[in-house]
């Protein structure tokens, strides 16, 4: 029997191409918000017997957490065989360690509550720094599809001189990745964050590729703090080149995308991972790829 996909909201494009490589069956979810605030949700589509996957993307997660939840613990009371996720942004991953006495510790905590109601569960490049692994944290299969290649591939055809520009040392990898798969040079700089909106960035010497097409590159842009303060530096150190700014996941916190296009940026291009006026590069192919190790998987055990 095909699988059920239900698309929540700003999922629809991501979840078009899931069922299409899949060869699966777009069932109908409706959702509403009573008027004290409390959702309702309804599976028009009857997933009894069904392998059922929610496309749900967890940014501003305290919101979407409990439809998916209701959509879950439903999909399971009407019968259905199993219930996976793909959550092209995965929220709660930042705080990964307690850095002050009573903190909690919640992406530890979000990953043990979303293990007890999923199979599984797909996502686009995790905050992963101090945890290894989703599956360190994560008890259920789980499959990381990476942006990586998608970018490349938007820089090789867009960008033709383009200088990397990683955002600190624990980039480093995956920003040469990048620069290596799109043929171009990279450097990385280095950040000290005091607070959520108070980032100082040090860029080194670009050197030889002064006259090349800056590109700043970052998982996560939520208060464009840090790319804004590497534009400052960028012109400090006499790149007259106006950058380019590409993110995964594009947060855009409060007035953030106004802000990094007022210090300078000459485009923003972000990951269709969060559904926002800038996505230019779909991540689409990668998510189905990811999506497919996981249900080959399962149907070998």
């Amino acid at each position: 029997m095909k699988p059920l996909l239900y698309a929540f909201p700003g999922q629809e494009r991501v979840a078009c191409a899931l069922a299409r490589e899949l060869d699966a069956e777009q069932g109908t979810l409706q959702l509403r918000r009573f008027p004290d605030g409390e959702d309702y949700l309804r599976m028009i589509t009857d997933p009894a017997g069904r392998h059922v996957v929610l496309v749900c993307g967890l940014d501003r997660p305290d919101e979407k957490c409990l439809p998916v939840y209701f959509a879950a613990c439903t999909a399971r009371e009407l019968g259905a065989a199993r219930v996976g996720l793909v959550a092209p942004y995965l929220g709660y991953m930042r705080q990964d360690a307690r850095f002050n006495p009573g903190e909690a510790i919640t992406s530890i905590h979000f990953a043990r509550w979303l293990s007890q109601f999923l199979d599984w569960m797909v996502t686009v490049d995790p905050h992963l720094h101090r945890h290894p692994t989703l599956d360190s944290i994560y008890s259920i299969p789980a499959a990381v599809a990476a942006a990586a290649p998608a970018i490349s591939q938007w820089l090789r055809t867009h960008v033709h001189d383009a200088l990397l520009i990683g955002p600190d040392a624990e980039s480093a990898q995956w920003v040469g990745q990048i620069a290596a798969d799109a043929r171009c040079p990279f450097i990385v700089s280095s950040k000290q964050r005091r607070g959520d909106r108070d980032v100082e960035v040090s860029l080194p010497d670009p050197g030889p590729w002064r006259d090349h097409r800056p590109v700043l590159i970052d998982d996560i842009i939520s208060t464009a703090h840090t790319m804004i303060a590497a534009i400052a530096q960028l012109r400090h150190a006499g790149v007259s080149k106006p950058p380019l700014c590409v993110g995964v996941h594009a947060l855009f916190a409060g007035d953030a995308y106004s802000a990094l296009t007022r210090a300078g940026a000459a485009e923003i291009v972000t990951c269709n991972t969060v559904e926002h006026p800038s996505n230019a590069i779909d991540v689409a192919p990668q998510i189905v790829q990811a999506v497919l190790r996981i249900l080959d998987g399962q149907t070998a055990g």
